[in-house]
């Protein structure tokens, strides 16, 4: 190992940064997580990512756009197929 390190021109952060993507820390309700997390897990996928695909869809929809359809997991796939056969 050397002595002496320059990290004069070092950065802080993420070796990689993420594309389209900003970390930040907010604050939620208990029962905002607690839901997200529990439909999250029935769900198959990841709170932080339905949060952001509720918000995106508050944004879409301020800007008259149609909400971005839910993912396609195995219990979507179910109540749809349960749907469809009922016809």
């Amino acid at each position: 190992m050397r002595k002496h390190y320059d990290f004069s021109a070092a950065k802080r952060g993420a070796i990689i940064p993420a594309k389209g993507k900003t970390r930040i820390t907010i604050m939620l309700d208990d029962d905002v997580i607690e839901f997200f997390r529990g439909k999250a897990e029935s769900q198959g996928t990841g709170y932080q990512t339905m949060i952001n695909a509720a918000l995106r869809d508050c944004l879409d929809q301020s800007k008259g756009e149609t909400p971005a359809e839910e993912p396609l997991t195995a219990a979507v796939l179910r109540r749809v197929l349960r749907e469809e056969l009922r016809q």
